[in-house]
């Protein structure tokens, strides 16, 4: 392809593809509001537009002409840095997935994919786990006690995941032998037998857990427990720089959800759809195809929220240490010995699955024995210490 044609075709994508971010953000905000309405069987918002389907731009004009407040105790230049540092690397992360096949132009076959780099996954995992210096120094620069609470928070749910968010792809990465988000997605064909969320059906699991927790999702959102921290790492925040924490979110989630089909859900392949029709129609039914599993896995995100209660932080840090993480491990162990025994996918995913099984019954038979059992009824021979109740009686 000549150098002109590479740019133009670039410069292209990548202004569609941030537009259709920003068209997913609004997108999933409008969303989460209405589905979680129809799950909880209330409304949700219903009066800007048909069905509400203004709602979204209502509030980012709210957000844009909303006085933007900095307090006078912050660190400015930090504060005001934080929330850029949360929104590019959700942007930019996007460069390397591939988010179709390709489409024939003029002669011209062109990648339907900013950027096909050899190490795409690294740059993926490297990217990504900038997003938390966003979050951490937001907290700090804040001088708020609950804020710095949730950049603590960040910081340690951070430590727990991104190892097994990490180790998690392992298996895929072997089998695959390629670093190249479009080499795993071409590798695993065109049915759903064949995709890697089978082979790998533990390190699925774990990936996703993992990615709830990168993502600030509930049930593992301890950055900003409202309950608890009143907004958590953003308390301080208003106007258009809480707006962006805000979009980030969601453009990590819409990120996340992106990465997770390419690795392990066949891409945009699906029974041969991807196929059919000519040079043009082809790529733009396998860019549908990716869009529909990107939107299905985005749907989980809110179903998951309204349905699993808010973890509480040593239940994160334990089930991140010893279960996440061992879990990873045996499917890297298992899928090499079985791969390099057998050279069979089929079996290598039955090993998977029953080496999680083992380590997870091990894992909690050993937390079950080793908690000391607290009796019902506690003697004490102490001395009550009169309270303010005893001395009005």
């Amino acid at each position: 392809m000549p150098l002109l044609v590479l740019i133009l075709s670039s410069i292209i994508k990548i202004v569609i593809i941030v537009h259709l971010l920003l068209i997913g953000v609004m997108a999933m905000i409008w969303s989460e509001r209405r589905v979680s309405g129809w799950m909880q069987d209330r409304l949700g918002p219903n009066r800007v537009g048909p069905q509400g389907l203004l709602q979204p731009i209502a509030d980012g004009l709210k957000f844009m002409f909303k006085e933007d407040l900095i307090p006078d105790h912050v660190d400015k230049p930090l504060y005001v840095l934080a929330p850029a540092m949360l929104l590019v690397p959700a942007l930019v992360t996007v460069a390397v997935v591939p988010f179709g096949n390709a489409i024939t132009l003029f002669g011209y076959e062109i990648p339907l994919q900013i950027a096909d780099v050899n190490i795409g996954i690294l740059y993926v995992l490297a990217i990504t786990s900038l997003g938390v210096y966003g979050v951490v120094l937001g907290a700090w620069a804040s001088n708020n006690k609950y804020s710095l609470l949730g950049g603590l928070r960040s910081s340690a749910q951070m430590i727990s995941y991104e190892l097994t968010l990490g180790l998690a792809i392992i298996g895929v990465l072997m089998l695959t032998s390629s670093l190249s988000l479009r080499t795993i997605a071409v590798e695993q064909g065109a049915y759903p037998w064949q995709w890697n969320f089978l082979i790998h059906f533990p390190a699925f699991l774990a990936f996703t857990t993992a990615m709830y927790a990168e993502t600030n999702r509930l049930p593992f959102d301890l950055a900003e427990a409202e309950q608890e921290l009143v907004a958590g790492y953003h308390t301080e925040y208003s106007s258009m720089k809480f707006a962006m924490f805000f979009m980030a979110e969601y453009m990590n989630m819409i990120v996340g959800s992106a990465v997770t089909v390419t690795l392990f859900l066949g891409g945009w392949h699906f029974f041969g759809l991807e196929n059919v029709g000519g040079p043009v129609w082809s790529g733009l039914i396998s860019f549908g195809i990716f869009f529909v599993k990107t939107a299905i896995f985005l749907f989980v995100f809110i179903w998951v929220r309204w349905t699993l209660p808010r973890f509480r932080y040593d239940q994160l840090m334990n089930f991140g240490w010893k279960f996440l993480l061992p879990v990873a491990l045996t499917s890297i162990v298992v899928t090499g010995i079985l791969w390099i025994a057998t050279g069979s996918r089929l079996i290598v995913g039955i090993g998977n699955v029953i080496a999680a099984f083992i380590v997870v019954s091990i894992v909690a038979g050993l937390l079950v024995m080793n908690k000391t059992p607290e009796p019902a009824i506690q003697d004490s021979n102490r001395q009550i210490t009169p309270s303010a109740l005893d001395a009005i009686e």
